[in-house]
């Protein structure tokens, strides 16, 4: 049974259309989207810096973090397209000079954002795999239909959106999560070279993405991590 994609669930994935797919992953893709900002600004918040705090930016409400761009529109085309899922949100303000090492603790705030959806996308997994089969089990076929499909649905979304955007952020590309980290590692005069590719960098994603090259480079990391939460090829 741990081993066992949910296959009921995995049918439905194959089947339902977009405007299902597009109302089956709103849930899970903002609150992952959410909980990225949050634990950018929490973990600076702990390391000395209380800039989100102050504007009001450690909030789970979706409102304060919503980008009508980000959060809405360009999910819908990676849908509309069938693309790698992806999303931002308004980010979380973060003053490096508050820390201690500014290069270190942008680095370590960054990462924050990706290892929570790692956790996310686990928890998620072991909800679909574990816990839903055994619920199914006790399960009228009625009470399968209405609640535990669409439960199904949104964990092995969540799944999948918080693996992608795991991985897209660690992109080392400004101002993605894994160039802070690269940054951090690289000395002054380079990292200050590296930092100034930031102004374009939004342009180089939405390039990459609109000629189908940012599926290619995350799509062979993506699939076999979702082949271990999900149990099987996904992609």
């Amino acid at each position: 049974m741990f081993w066992r994609f949910n296959l009921k669930a995995r049918d439905k994935m194959e089947e339902i259309n977009t405007i299902q797919k597009i109302a089956v992953m709103a849930v899970p893709l903002i609150f992952a989207i959410v909980l990225h900002e949050v634990a950018h600004g929490w973990v600076a918040d702990k390391l000395g810096d209380h800039t989100a705090r102050s504007m009001g930016r450690l909030t789970l409400n979706p409102v304060s973090h919503i980008d009508l761009f980000g959060t809405i529109i360009l999910p819908i085309m990676c849908i509309v397209l069938h693309s790698p899922i992806f999303g931002y949100a308004k980010p979380v303000p973060i003053n490096p000079y508050n820390f201690k090492d500014p290069k270190k603790g942008m680095a370590i705030s960054s990462l924050a954002g990706p290892g929570v959806n790692i956790v996310m996308a686990v928890t998620f997994a072991f909800l679909l795999r574990i816990v839903i089969p055994a619920i199914e089990g006790f399960a009228s076929t009625q009470a399968w239909e209405w609640l535990l499909v669409p439960a199904s649905l949104m964990l092995g979304y969540g799944v999948m959106i918080n693996v992608v955007l795991a991985i897209l952020n660690m992109i080392p590309i400004p101002p993605l999560d894994g160039s802070r980290v690269v940054y951090w590692l690289l000395p002054d005069r380079p990292a200050a070279a590296y930092y100034r590719l930031e102004r374009f960098g939004l342009l180089i994603i939405l390039a990459l993405f609109g000629f189908g090259i940012l599926g290619s480079i995350i799509t062979p990391v993506i699939r076999p991590i979702l082949s271990l939460l999900l149990g099987g090829d996904i992609l």
